[in-house]
Order: structure tokens, then C-alpha cells, then sequence
């Protein structure tokens, strides 16, 4: 496993001075309503170049975490110019270095494609989330329509190779092996693939 992160945090900090571009497939008023959710302590992983920081409110205390060292510098540009207290420390979702209990939100868009094993970072999240707390995500996923999941299947290969992003994550499945339950699931663009999830550790 510890080769694959390697080898996904490589690909990663060469796409990083693209990556804008590319995370244009997450609509900023998308960004909002997600963000408009958080509260307390909030840990957001797999910040990347930052697309989220702008719309952390000033009250807000944000860890902001990435692995890819290439990324985390450019959100540094954008840690500027927020108006949240926020700091960004270059950490595996994987291998989260905080204590249990932590954090009263966790945000995450578009990361869990790329973890190598998606549900030992969940469980690192539900582990440093605090029992009243919630995990806010964004992500695409495997389609449950039988023809768009055929070509996401198709095509993931492509993209693991290109960017060590897959799109066939059973994402819904993996948060409740992690030992989430799901507060709300709503479907936001192509068709069921990208969805904005409330999820709260299960008691």
C-alpha cells in the first residue's frame, strides 16, 4: 500500500499546477452549500490547491491536509487571501496524526477516489470525528445505472494511470463498512455520479 500511495502522491504533484482546470467538474455553488454546513473544529482532507478555503467563514478553525507537497503550496497562495483561521499540514488520510475525537466537521470533495484504500481513511475520518460530529463530502462515484457504470468501468484504467484517480469507487458501500451512517444523499450532476453525502458515525 505504501508503495501506491507513493506512487499516486508522484502523479498528484505533477497534475498539481494543472489541477484547477481539472477540479472545475465541482461547481463552486456546490463548494458553498456544502461548506455552509461545517461547524467547530473542521478538518478538511485532501485540500489540493485549496478550491474550498474561500468559503470557510472567519469563525471557522480549518486543518487542511493534503499528501502531495506540490499541492499544498498552492493553497498556501490561497490561505492568503480566506477569511478563516486555517492551516495546512501535508498528511495521508490514511495515517491521520490526531488524536481521537478531534474534529466536529470533516469535509471532503472529490478525495476518495485517489486513496488507495478508501476505507482506512474513512475509518481514520470516523475515528478523529467527534460522536455529534459530521463528515461532508462531495465525490463521484460508480454509477447504480447499469450503462454509465459500464463506461466508468471502461475508462477507469485510463484515469488511474493518467491522474491515480479511479471512477468506479463504490463510495456509498465504503462509508458504511467505515461505520458511517448516512444523513443525506442528494445527486448533483451526471445523472447520479457526483453526489453531496451527510454522513455521521454510527453509534
Amino acid at each position: 500500500m505504501g508503495d501506491t500511495t507513493e506512487k499516486i502522491r508522484r502523479r498528484y504533484d505533477r497534475i498539481a499546477p494543472f489541477f484547477d482546470k481539472m477540479d472545475r467538474m465541482v461547481a463552486d455553488k456546490h463548494r458553498a452549500e456544502l461548506i455552509r454546513r461545517a461547524c467547530g473544529e473542521v478538518l478538511e482532507v485532501g485540500v489540493g490547491t485549496g478550491a474550498n478555503l474561500q468559503f470557510y467563514p472567519a469563525d471557522l478553525n480549518v486543518t487542511a491536509i493534503d499528501f502531495s507537497p506540490r499541492m499544498l503550496s498552492f493553497a498556501h497562495e490561497r490561505v492568503k487571501e480566506c477569511r478563516a483561521n486555517v492551516r495546512l499540514l501535508q498528511l495521508d488520510v490514511q495515517h491521520l496524526q490526531f488524536d481521537d475525537n478531534t474534529f466536529d466537521t470533516v469535509v471532503s470533495t472529490c478525495v476518495f477516489c485517489s486513496v488507495p484504500d478508501p476505507v482506512a481513511g474513512l475509518r481514520e475520518i470516523r475515528r478523529v470525528l467527534k460522536p455529534s460530529g459530521h463528515l461532508l463530502m462531495i465525490e463521484h462515484m460508480l454509477s447504480d445505472h447499469i450503462p454509465i457504470a459500464l463506461v466508468l468501468h471502461l475508462l477507469n484504467p485510463f484515469t488511474v494511470r493518467l491522474t491515480g484517480a479511479n471512477v468506479n469507487r463504490r463510495t456509498m458501500d465504503n462509508l458504511q463498512t467505515s461505520g458511517f451512517a448516512i444523513q443525506e444523499m442528494r445527486c448533483i450532476a451526471l445523472s447520479d455520479v457526483f453526489r453531496l453525502i451527510v454522513a455521521t458515525p454510527n453509534k
